[in-house]
């Protein structure tokens, strides 16, 4: 009888508890946990990330929680990346190429808060605009006039996919206007500056031989012998030459300060339970081992004319280096070049035309 109830004793208390009328401790598990961060980023520096950034996170991490992390990463042009989050791609963070294509996420009312608030305004990269030219340099390209000659092959990405090629094309508009100075030797009136601006980039855009729908797709299509001269990050060039591949750098004059942003997007780390790991990621991102990363893979430091630790040396500062600010801002710029009725928009339609 004792044995029987007993018996019913425990298998009443094993009810009621799965009833959750009683809460019995649970011996705390020892295994390791593994917890998932979902990074969209744009395609330029995925070797920074997989090769260096991701694992030393992952290291980091681990020793300061105990927990592994599994990133799920995804590569591709800036604008896709954030047109995919908007439409339900649930990355924990985005790493994209503008400060615009951050900006529509948040639109979109996915980032909620201002990331802007991070050091550095929220960039965690920076490069100029830069051109590649093949082993010897054939056809004497020196600057953005060379590029425009008859003749002279180009490449760059398309702007309307791909945020480097968005930073190319305000990198010849805006040198086209530098120019206008320089000829002048005075400033001149903003209407006579735009009007050389378009005429430049309506001859080098004549000269497009391939538009790929990311940096990353331009440059391999360049290594593939497509063009003479490559239109891109100064940082997706510059492993390259040293690594001995048959091309060479140059840096412009006339040439745009580029900055690239990271966010969380708070939405979609707060569904997945992520949000403490996709911030630590974003801040592991700004700091010291990362961003002796992004150097060492060419980039520069986000304080301009500052000394890249990888090289020991400054690397060569553009006589007239401007700014996207110096353009008027991103809205300003992208409305004008890249909209519905924009500069680049209409060059494109009437070179198509011929």
């Amino acid at each position: 009888m004792r044995t029987i109830t007993h018996t019913f004793s425990t298998l009443m208390l094993s009810v009621i508890a799965s009833w959750g009328l009683f809460t019995f401790p649970v011996a705390p598990s020892h295994a390791a946990e593994t917890r998932d961060l979902i990074l969209a980023a744009y395609s330029v520096p995925k070797e920074a990330y997989e090769r260096h950034i991701i694992p030393a996170f992952q290291r980091y991490w681990k020793q300061k929680t105990g927990q592994d992390v599994r990133v799920r990463s995804s590569y591709g042009a800036s604008g896709a990346q954030a047109r995919a989050i908007i439409g339900g791609f649930d990355a924990d963070v985005a790493v994209l190429s503008l400060e615009g294509d951050v900006d529509q996420i948040t639109k979109a009312g996915l980032i909620t808060h201002d990331w802007r608030k991070a050091p550095h305004g929220g960039m965690i990269s920076a490069s100029v605009v830069a051109l590649g030219v093949r082993k010897g340099n054939p056809k004497g390209v020196k600057g953005w006039e060379d590029a425009a000659r008859p003749g002279v092959e180009v490449l760059y990405p398309n702007p309307k996919t791909s945020g480097g090629a968005m930073w190319d094309v305000i990198a010849i508009y805006g040198a086209g206007l530098k120019l206008a100075e320089q000829r002048a030797g005075k400033p001149v009136a903003p209407e006579a500056a735009a009007t050389q601006a378009v005429d430049l980039l309506t001859r080098i855009q004549r000269n497009v031989k391939v538009m790929d729908k990311s940096g990353r797709e331009s440059v391999t299509t360049f290594e593939r012998g497509v063009g003479d001269v490559i239109v891109t990050y100064e940082n997706e060039l510059l492993p390259r030459v040293k690594s001995g591949r048959p091309y060479e750098l140059i840096v412009p004059a006339e040439t745009v300060w580029i900055e690239n942003p990271a966010a969380v997007v708070d939405t979609y780390a707060d569904r997945h339970k992520a949000k403490d790991l996709a911030e630590a990621f974003v801040a592991f991102l700004h700091g010291p081992e990362a961003q002796a990363a992004f150097i060492e893979l060419g980039f520069r430091p986000l304080d301009r004319g500052a000394v890249a630790p990888a090289s020991g040396a400054a690397l060569p500062q553009p006589a007239r280096l401007f700014t996207i600010a110096d353009l008027g801002g991103w809205e300003s710029v992208s409305t004008k070049l890249f909209g519905a009725q924009g500069v680049w928009t209409k060059i494109v339609e009437d070179v198509s035309k011929k």
